[in-house]
């Protein structure tokens, strides 16, 4: 694991980036890199880096670099994944014109948007989601677990086809009824995603959809299901 620091012109602050290398990287070999908001959470619940050594070591997946970038706390994260957060635009200008160049210039990649994936839990997967459907050609892969969906999402879905380009893993569990968010409120988080499932499955992408039994919002359920993410995405 090393830390780069990236000083945003979007954002207009100083942001870390968390990059895992496989145990066997070699600058002889290239790399598709993975994006993960909610970076931290990703390393530490979802022990994303054991799981990745795993499946390299098992041939489940190919060559993939993890890059995780987090927030400062849930207020930050709410201005900066929401879809209408008041950072949401700047925080996509910096993934994308700024994270996206610096990482290609470091890791040795394809240069091509089908090497390129973002994925996130909740908020985090919406802003994955939506950033791939907007920049489909800097971001070919889009991993969404749990994902906040609202009605502004289902137009953007419907409105945006056909999204040929992209592959799409996505999954809810079957008892987020009653989801805590951010700001205060519960919300039922089923419906709404069985809603962007029949969007998304209209939509052209190749697209997994998987329903998690008795799942709730939390990282257990996340977790137990990375195996399948990683070898779909990256198979």
């Amino acid at each position: 694991m090393i830390e780069k620091e990236i000083d945003s012109s979007f954002l207009t602050e100083t942001m870390t980036l968390q990059i895992y290398h496989p145990e066997t990287f070699s600058e002889l070999y290239k790399y598709e890199i993975c994006i993960m908001q909610d970076g931290k959470d990703y390393f530490q619940m979802g022990r994303i880096a054991t799981l990745s050594d795993k499946l390299h070591d098992e041939k489940e997946m190919h060559n993939v670099v993890f890059v995780g970038i987090h927030y400062k706390d849930k207020h930050d994260r709410r201005k900066k994944y929401h879809p209408s957060g008041e950072q949401n635009e700047a925080y996509t200008n910096f993934l994308v014109r700024e994270v996206v160049p610096y990482l290609d210039d470091l890791i040795p990649t394809y240069h091509m948007g089908k090497s390129r994936s973002l994925i996130g839990d909740s908020l985090a997967g919406t802003l994955a989601l939506m950033t791939a459907m907007k920049y489909p050609h800097t971001f070919g892969k889009a991993g969404v677990q749990s994902p906040y969906v609202d009605d502004s999402v289902i137009a953007y879905v419907e409105q945006a086809q056909p999204l040929s380009t992209l592959d799409i893993y996505h999954t809810i569990g079957t008892k987020e009824t009653e989801v805590q968010m951010s700001d205060g409120n519960t919300a039922d988080f089923v419906e709404p995603n069985r809603k962007l499932n029949k969007a998304l499955a209209k939509a052209g992408a190749a697209y997994t959809y998987h329903e998690l039994e008795d799942g709730i919002h939390t990282w257990k359920y996340w977790q137990n299901d990375m195996r399948r993410l990683l070898t779909t995405l990256f198979d």
